[in-house]
């Protein structure tokens, strides 16, 4: 076993890593649980409960307000606190959330405004996990093992994609969406349980000590890193206006195949699942895309690519509706998963551990933000101006929003090494600035 374990570090593969595979446990069984959520949730909105479109598109307001609301401070707690347990808790109080509709729906209680709660606390939980896995990840696996330790989350992660979206349109179908929607609650549940067989003491980030200021101050000085940054700040930008249109044509994107395109809950979660496998490639292929095109050059390429593929979705009629989406699906599903392993691998790499909360927090402050002011968007322009024009808005908007990265560094970077030589002189300014 021992000789096994050697090889396989000499390999630079995770897998001989146990509580990194019960961290990819966790994350495999619980985003199969939300893909199920994902589609099930809107569905008993629409369905169910008859809502409206700008009431279906407020559902993704508040599952994504929380990353504008609170992840600054979660960040500095995240930087304070030990980080597994903070998963751990997000998980149980996820579980009980989700839970909460199927009994609501046994007893016909079940209302717009507990979706609404729902979708809140759910999203807060998920604000604090997905902070927390960012900063833990370096934590149980080495720094030159980040690329593959991501590129493996995120293809669980695809692979529950390609699954669980065809896998809840059955479910749906079969048991009704508020029943669905009981066993994200389960996977939850299993996601906790296997994060507490993690062993390996969690490495707590050293704080100089006169970085030990107040709570503003921390948070404070995490955006003065991030946001200025010169890696950071085109990718920051390039997603914060992604995010925006992106989100007025996902927020709506159920209704748009439900009332314009009619199309069945079967349906639909069979062109996400098939769509997904452009995810489940996009995984796969991160290092190898960054290796052979260079870290910089491959991010660029993968989100023009991601963003063209979205102008085939208000295009989609007639007997071009399932080949559109689909392909729709398959190109943006690939460049999610294809640059955020490379985008959020490289991040982590080039940052100190101590401000590794903070900065994922004050990054997805400003991205996130962006995704409740798209649903917004998406809400009120598909209700004034129609379901396809806006879908058509959405489409443009993130098919241009690349254009920061064209004119940033990242066109010049191809490895880690180059990266971490063109920020180790802003890291030694930031320090002077703050420590004068």
């Amino acid at each position: 076993m021992w000789a096994l374990g050697t090889r396989l570090r000499q390999r630079g593969t995770v897998w001989h890593n146990r509580d990194f595979l019960w961290l990819w446990s966790a994350q495999t069984i619980s985003q199969l649980g939300s893909e199920i959520t994902g589609l099930a949730l809107p569905l008993v909105a629409i369905v169910v409960l008859d809502a409206s479109t700008f009431e279906v598109a407020a559902l993704a307001v508040v599952d994504w307000l929380p990353f504008f609301l609170f992840s600054l401070p979660a960040g500095v707690w995240i930087d304070r606190l030990p980080r597994r347990p903070i998963m751990i808790a997000a998980d149980w109080g996820r579980a009980v959330a989700l839970g909460s509709i199927p009994l609501a729906y046994v007893f016909d209680v079940l209302t717009l405004g507990q979706l609404y709660a729902v979708g809140l606390i759910v999203g807060t939980f998920t604000m604090f996990f997905d902070l927390s896995y960012q900063s833990y990840l370096p934590s149980i696996v080495e720094r030159d093992e980040l690329g593959e330790g991501n590129s493996k989350l995120e293809v669980s992660r695809s692979a529950a994609q390609v699954a669980g979206p065809g896998l809840a349109g059955l479910l749906v179908t079969a048991l009704t969406a508020p029943y669905a929607i009981l066993l994200d609650a389960i996977s939850f549940v299993a996601s906790a349980l296997s994060l507490s067989r993690i062993k390996r003491r969690e490495r707590t980030p050293e704080r100089p000590r006169e970085a030990r200021a107040g709570f503003r101050a921390e948070i404070a000085e995490g955006l003065r890193f991030t946001l200025p940054h010169p890696i950071q700040r085109p990718i920051i930008l390039f997603v914060a206006v992604s995010n925006l249109f992106v989100n007025m044509l996902f927020a709506i994107y159920l209704v748009y195949a439900v009332r314009v395109l009619d199309l069945s809950a079967t349906t639909i979660g069979l062109i996400f699942s098939i769509g997904s496998v452009g995810s489940l490639i996009g995984a796969l292929t991160a290092n190898r895309v960054a290796r052979t095109l260079g870290i910089g050059p491959g991010l660029i390429i993968v989100a023009t690519t991601g963003g063209l593929g979205l102008l085939l979705i208000p295009l989609a009629t007639g007997n071009l509706v399932i080949p559109f989406l689909v392909i729709a699906n398959v190109l943006w599903g690939f460049f999610v998963l294809n640059y955020f392993v490379t985008a959020v691998s490289l991040i982590q790499a080039i940052t100190p551990d101590h401000l590794l909360g903070r900065t994922n927090a004050s990054r997805r402050f400003v991205v996130q933000s962006m995704i409740p002011l798209g649903a917004l968007l998406g809400g009120v322009l598909g209700t004034f101006i129609g379901l396809r024009s806006t879908m058509a808005i959405g489409a443009i908007g993130a098919s241009l929003a690349v254009l920061p990265l064209f004119f940033s560094p990242l066109r010049t970077i191809k490895r880690t090494a180059d990266a971490e030589a063109m920020v180790h002189a802003y890291n030694e300014r930031f320090a002077v600035i703050r420590h004068p």
